[in-house]
């Protein structure tokens, strides 16, 4: 196959393009140059700037499949169309589980359950407007794609080079061991899926041109924040206990993996769809090594979010006054 990957460098996009690589396609990554720079040297590269609109690159070439990985605003999504045409095959587009409608999912809904209103003349992201937008991206590549469109949704992503919030925190403090302290309740459910396991589906999908939209989550078997948290010490060697201190000590703006109770079927979606499709399921054991693995390797730089040391030890002490 022929295929263009607008991204492609940065985590998501890094492990589609890695897949995509090894299964043999030939493969054109189309950005900024400004991420991984010499990552991929096997692939074609084109340059161009989506926040500027520049898609000169793309003005020539056919493929035949073309995955949005950076697209998050339909202005973007809209001009990569219009640059590209009917010279893609088709069009998956990457999307989020942040299109749902807050408070309108039932646990182990499905594809079809409702969506928040599309945003369309939003610039910045925020938790009130990406998803929205989102929505108006998707309505957009189906309206010109039709049958020729897919959408994939994954709930929150985790592996190697994720340099974003998430299960690196997690495995990260789990590997030292001790009290940890939880500003929410151990069950929790929680839904990560591993960046290699959302590559593998979204080929599989280019793969047997399938339209629609699909649930890309795990992990195989139901987990909450307790249990993730326990798996990563496991892996580590390292003995924990977790205590379970208020939520409102918890710094701004959110806390890694943690989501208020309304919004916990969000975190018990159904990936029959996914996996039918081909979705692996890489057990969590697997994908909490590999990150820590991954995050030592690289020195452990400082994360920015979560608790600091000494920010969980005053904590801590306080949780143990009360």
């Amino acid at each position: 196959m022929r295929i263009l990957v607008l991204g492609g460098t940065s985590f998501v996009g890094r492990a589609i393009a890695a897949d995509a690589l090894h299964s043999g396609a030939e493969v054109t990554l189309f950005n900024r140059g400004r991420t991984n720079l010499g990552l991929f040297p096997e692939a074609r590269h084109l340059l161009g700037d989506r926040d500027t609109g520049d898609y000169t690159a793309l003005r020539e070439g056919d493929w035949d499949a073309v995955v949005d990985v950076s697209g998050f605003r339909p202005r973007e999504v809209d001009q990569a169309m219009d640059a590209l045409g009917d010279r893609v095959g088709r069009y998956l587009f990457v999307s989020s589980h942040a299109v749902y409608r807050r408070g309108g999912l039932a646990p182990h809904s499905d594809e079809s359950a409702p969506l928040r209103a599309p945003l369309r003349d939003a610039e910045e992201l925020t938790e009130a407007t990406y998803g929205r937008l989102k929505v108006a991206c998707e309505q957009d590549v189906t309206a010109r794609y039709g049958d020729r469109a897919t959408i994939v949704r994954p709930g929150k992503v985790a592996g190697p080079y994720d340099e974003g919030r998430g299960l690196t925190y997690w495995v990260r403090r789990a590997a030292r061991g001790g009290r940890i302290a939880l500003p929410a309740r151990p069950e929790q459910p929680v839904q990560v899926v591993d960046s290699r396991d959302l590559a593998r589906l979204v080929l599989r999908l280019l793969q047997d041109e399938r339209p629609g939209a699909f649930h890309a989550v795990g992990p195989a078997e139901p987990t909450t924040l307790g249990g993730l948290i326990a798996t990563c010490a496991e892996v580590a060697g390292s003995e924990i206990e977790i205590v379970p201190v208020p939520p409102e000590t918890a710094p701004p703006p959110f806390f890694p993996l943690v989501r208020a109770e309304r919004l916990w079927p969000g975190q018990q979606r159904d990936p029959a769809l996914a996996r039918a499709a081909g979705l692996p399921a890489t057990p969590l054991t697997v994908t909490a090594a590999d990150v820590l693995a991954w995050d030592r390797g690289r020195g452990e730089p400082p994360l920015g979010h979560g608790f600091t040391p000494e920010q969980e030890a005053r904590i801590l002490a306080e949780t143990d006054g009360r």
